[in-house]
């Protein structure tokens, strides 16, 4: 028996979808058993609406949201939302593709929920939600420097904290490293490889 969803039954909303709200579809696309639909910032409030109150649809619940980073494109952001009807049984992935200086219309009229997750893409990559009624930091300090999950963000970070016993509070240093960071190859001569561990040299004389 197959793990994923009826596939003729998400092939049939993916063309009522086009069939109602064409305008506003730029692609739609089936994938391990779930459908993704990408759309264009200035249709993406009007079609959220439509697939959370289409009787064939009722997507009422957002499950989870976040985003993507291509810094090699013009259209640096893939933003996704994750939709589910308990109603129909499906699930619909929702993506637009965002420049850097672009804003994304705030979902938490539609879905309250997204309140959170909105903040969450915001600490993390730095999108602004217009609408949003209190769009700040939610997992990183409110001071925090840079955006976590862009890909230019360094994996050291830019400070540390730490608790200072003598000052009773938290301070926050410039990143000092113990040692250089170092790139390992993960080379290993059980693999069949050319490698020769340090001090093995000697022994192909």
């Amino acid at each position: 028996m197959s793990v994923y969803p009826d596939l003729d039954a998400l092939e049939q909303l993916a063309e009522h979808i086009k069939l109602r709200r064409g305008d506003e579809i730029l692609d739609t696309q089936i994938a391990f058993g779930e459908l993704t639909v990408t759309t264009d910032l200035s249709s993406l409030l009007d079609l959220v609406e439509f697939l959370r109150s289409d009787s064939s649809c009722r997507f009422t619940t957002l499950i989870d949201m976040t985003a993507v980073d291509y810094p090699e494109r013009a259209q640096r952001f893939d933003v996704v939302w994750h939709l589910l009807s308990m109603y129909q049984n499906h699930r619909v992935r929702l993506k637009i593709a965002i420049r850097d200086d672009e804003i994304v219309p705030s979902l938490v009229r539609i879905y309250p929920c997204a309140n959170w997750f909105e903040r969450e893409v915001f600490d993390m990559f730095g999108i602004l939600f217009s609408g949003h009624p209190d769009l700040r930091r939610i997992l990183t300090d409110y001071g925090f420097t840079g955006f976590p999950l862009r890909k230019d963000f360094p994996t050291t970070g830019y400070v540390e904290l730490r608790y200072d016993e003598s000052e009773k509070r938290v301070v926050y240093e410039p990143v000092r490293l113990t040692q250089e960071y170092r790139q390992f190859d993960f080379l290993s001569p059980w693999e069949g490889t050319q490698y020769v561990l340090p001090g093995d040299e000697k022994t192909k004389g």
